[in-house]
């Protein structure tokens, strides 16, 4: 479904856009996509509406059949990216897991902001992305997802979140309609 409209207490979540992940091979260029993230973030904070920064540091327990990343290489490697240009005010989340919210105090976070509705954008489309909207989802939030400000590693796995399962959990659009909804009275 198409993006109707924002709710008035809306908050932004912008996954994973962090150095190590920014640095792998995405499926569309790495650098529109985060400057959609970052004027999303501007215009949520402009109507003092809350910005969420997620980013990925180790990995849930348990076994998968994909090797782990070695992350330990890198010490900047969970770091956001500088064009969110990160601002005290924003809620920071570090996640182990491929949602935002599993393990984490977002849930508490947005409950005592009264957030009704997520904005969810950032890296990988198919899998931080994705499990973040589906747990929003079943938390009741309203969920709005953000279509040209994220990507993925894959472009079959891409494809079959924005086709299949975001409709299934919410409404999609561009950064531009988006924007236009936030200008709204």
């Amino acid at each position: 479904m198409p993006l109707t409209t924002l709710d008035p207490r809306s908050a932004l979540i912008v996954v994973d856009l962090q150095r190590g992940i920014a640095a792998l091979p995405t499926v569309h260029p790495i650098a529109p996509v985060v400057d959609n993230a970052a004027r999303l973030a501007a215009a949520f904070r402009a109507r003092g509406l809350p910005v969420v920064l997620v980013n990925v540091s180790g990995t849930a327990p348990g076994r998968s059949e994909h090797p782990r990343r070695n992350t330990s290489q890198t010490p900047d490697w969970a770091e956001l990216l500088p064009e969110l240009d990160a601002q005290p005010r924003d809620h920071r989340v570090t996640k182990r897991t491929w949602g935002a919210f599993t393990g984490t105090d977002l849930t508490d976070y947005l409950r005592l902001c009264e957030v009704t509705q997520v904005v969810v954008c950032g890296v990988a489309t198919s899998i931080g992305v994705e499990s973040t909207a589906r747990q929003a989802h079943e938390l009741g939030f309203h969920v709005a997802l953000v279509t040209d400000a994220m990507t993925d590693l894959d472009a079959e796995a891409h494809a079959n979140s924005l086709q299949r399962i975001f409709p299934r959990l919410g409404e999609t659009g561009s950064t531009g309609q988006l924007l236009q909804l936030l200008q709204a009275p």
